[in-house]
């Protein structure tokens, strides 16, 4: 995957960590995010996320705006053109995808269950940042059905959902307090055991 996200980032003239940080910026939209968040997402320094946004920036790929909630804080959010490249390089052929394509559906779902929980145990030792996964999501709820295809319940959507429904990366994520993680999590692995 690394290979592949250098090749990705060589064809449209980035380097891996500025690649990154576009896919990152274009997925959360147009009112964009402030550098120590791009940099703890990313597990990189605020000096590294800063010299990689300016690189951005003069290509063209962002744009920095004012933070509508403070006036003295600077975001960064991706433009058109960022998009654009964002799309090219996710265009280019994946061995990693056509690798997991090969995985029978059930293969699948079991691989999806064991990134989640291998995610959560680096983030919950500190090796890796918080990231915007179902079972730290104020939203899941693990196992409100139980014994079903789709024993989980996502309340943003209003909808049961399965193990092969969980997402590591989600656009509509929103934190829930520790306490409440905690526990969503020791309900959500007694139902995956």
């Amino acid at each position: 995957m690394r290979s592949e996200a250098w090749t990705a980032a060589d064809v449209i003239g980035l380097n891996p960590t500025q690649l990154q940080i576009l896919i990152f910026l274009v997925g959360r939209g147009k009112a964009g995010m402030r550098v120590k968040q791009i940099a703890a997402y990313l597990g990189v320094s605020q000096p590294t996320a800063t010299d990689s946004i300016n690189a951005l920036t003069r290509k063209g790929f962002v744009k920095k705006l004012a933070d509508p909630s403070d006036a003295r804080a600077v975001a960064v959010a991706a433009t058109t053109e960022g998009e654009d490249a964002v799309r090219s390089a996710g265009m280019i052929a994946s061995a990693t995808d056509d690798a997991f394509a090969a995985l029978s559906s059930l293969e699948q779902e079991d691989l999806l269950l064991h990134l989640v929980k291998i995610i959560r145990a680096l983030q919950a030792s500190g090796a890796i940042p918080q990231q915007r996964m179902c079972v730290n999501c104020r939203y899941f709820q693990p196992n409100a059905y139980p014994n079903a295809k789709a024993p989980h319940h996502c309340a943003f959507i209003d909808a049961a959902i399965g193990q092969g429904d969980l997402r590591i990366d989600c656009g509509e994520y929103e934190g829930a307090d520790p306490s409440r993680q905690a526990a969503a999590w020791t309900i959500f692995n007694r139902g995956a055991a």
